[in-house]
């Protein structure tokens, strides 16, 4: 029987990862809108197909790795991502250059990540973050680089308590956290340089999806 940290991976490693890296450069590019993500790929859970795609694209052996609590808890998901990544998994938020989060409504203080210095602003953790999907009463309303005017942006289920401390990060550029949300078949980036503003009627944070 094959373990699960050995299978699962990419069918064509390189063609799959540059198609999952030009989706990841065009979420990020057009703040907020949705980009096609085809994840050809199959972790153990409850590691998503988005986020392992991502991960598997993005992470290398100079890449260190942070799980939430919801993915540390699977030792499937740390040797899988050991094994197809080659990157080291830490337990300390502010090491990581990427932050795994399989339940957003759990995820620590943002200030616990690293938000890198005016000098080195690469020295920053991108979090990537599984969601249920975009769409719905808006949250927030982003303005900045990419985007022709203010627009507004919804991810399922995340609400104002999510929000919230996302927004009062911003304004400290170059220094910042880039995110990605990872929902079924596709990808949204909120990169350091967009800046928020929490709507009045933002929904209420639901349970995060599993």
């Amino acid at each position: 029987m094959i373990r699960p940290a050995l299978s699962g991976g990419f069918a064509d490693p390189v063609r799959a990862a540059q198609a999952t890296f030009r989706a990841l450069a065009d979420a990020l590019s057009r703040p907020g809108r949705p980009v096609a993500l085809t994840a050809t790929i199959a972790p153990p859970a409850p590691l998503t197909p988005e986020v392992a795609a991502i991960a598997a694209t993005l992470a290398d052996a100079d890449t260190p790795l942070w799980l939430d609590e919801r993915l540390a808890a699977s030792g499937d998901v740390a040797d899988w991502l050991r094994f197809h990544t080659g990157a080291r998994i830490t337990g300390d938020p502010a090491e990581a250059t990427f932050a795994l989060v399989g339940r957003p409504a759990a995820l620590p203080p943002l200030a616990a990540f690293a938000f890198g210095s005016d000098t080195y602003p690469d020295r920053s953790t991108t979090l990537v973050l599984a969601v249920d999907g975009f769409g719905g009463a808006p949250a927030v309303r982003l303005s900045g680089p990419g985007l022709a005017g203010p627009a507004d942006f919804a991810v399922r289920p995340l609400g104002a308590a999510f929000w919230a401390p996302v927004a009062a990060t911003r304004g400290g550029f170059p220094r910042g956290l880039d995110l990605l949300f990872a929902g079924a078949g596709a990808v949204a980036g909120l990169p350091r340089s967009t800046r928020l503003a929490v709507l009045d009627d933002a929904t209420v944070e639901a349970e995060p999806c599993t």
